[in-house]
């Protein structure tokens, strides 16, 4: 139902609908972006260059199961009204969990996480973000819009409250973001290393991750509009995922790859291996046992 029938698919996504696990589509917006934008472009990229991949992980000695997930292609969204934009996402995940399946979002920028926490909140009253970033995206309004990349988690904050949001390889923002930092989320600047720890405190509840791809260094990642010096290698980003994908996930997204600013793909290839790495992370299980 929910099928593009003109939709190129990420590798060895050729589930149908009704038999996959993990449903994935694309939100190829970028209205509210602040400098370099791009993003819009990711995950049609991304699609292309996942043929470059092998559906084997070496990592987790599993393959990308053609059973396990179901890419249903992107929304078509509204450039220039981001509300209109995060109600058809917030749509899209709905339907995805009502029929008990897991969503994963490909950005776009951050904004677009907002639709689909909006849509798992209704669902899991108890919900928990992680969220992997450079930036902390905790500002009250950018230049006075309240929706915005740069406000997302502070929105996401609005529906969830208090020490429901868990950020990691925070690296900039203003002064006052760090201030509400302090009080309302639970924040580690610049590294990842009480990850563990707090994974072993949310076992058991419903947790949606949200990956933006700048928390990698630009040395690794230059293909994103807000580069931060100072950031992680994919190492640490891939075993990172991989340890919150041991909790009871229900959603997530990866977000903020501009093609356009890297021309020699590394960067989209990336993003790529990275998919490949969620999906059989969150499938591992179902293909095991095929």
């Amino acid at each position: 139902m929910l099928v593009s029938k003109n939709v190129a698919t990420f590798i060895g996504a050729d589930a149908t609908y009704e038999e996959a696990k993990v449903i994935l589509f694309g939100a190829p917006f970028d209205s509210t972006t602040s400098y370099r934008p791009g993003t819009r472009f990711a995950s049609s990229s991304i699609r292309k260059e996942s043929f470059g991949l092998e559906i084997y992980s070496p990592y987790q000695d599993v393959e990308l199961d053609e059973k396990a997930v179901c890419d249903v292609g992107d929304l078509e969204l509204p450039f220039g009204n981001a509300r209109k934009a995060l109600q058809i996402i917030e749509n899209q995940t709905a339907q995805i969990i009502s029929d008990n399946k897991i969503p994963l979002l490909i950005g776009g920028e951050h904004l677009v996480t907002y639709g689909s926490v909006k849509a798992l909140a209704q669902k899991y009253p108890d919900l928990h973000i992680i969220h992997f970033d450079a930036h902390a995206d905790l500002r009250e309004d950018y230049m006075g819009e309240a929706l915005s990349h740069a406000t997302v988690l502070r929105r996401c904050h609005d529906l969830l409250g208090d020490q429901r949001i868990f950020q990691f390889g925070i690296r900039s923002g203003d002064k006052a973001e760090f201030e509400f930092a302090k009080t309302h989320v639970v924040q580690e600047r610049f590294t990842c290393n009480t990850l563990k720890s707090v994974v072993t405190s949310l076992k058991g509840k419903p947790i949606y991750l949200t990956v933006d791809l700048d928390v990698l260094d630009p040395s690794q990642f230059p293909a994103t509009g807000t580069p931060e010096a100072g950031g992680w290698d994919f190492n640490t980003l891939r075993t990172a995922i991989m340890d919150v994908l041991s909790l009871n996930v229900v959603g997530l997204d990866v977000n903020e790859l501009n093609p356009m600013l890297d021309a020699t793909g590394q960067s989209t290839a990336l993003a790529g291996k990275i998919i490949r790495e969620i999906i059989i992370g969150l499938t591992k299980e179902v293909v095991e046992t095929i």
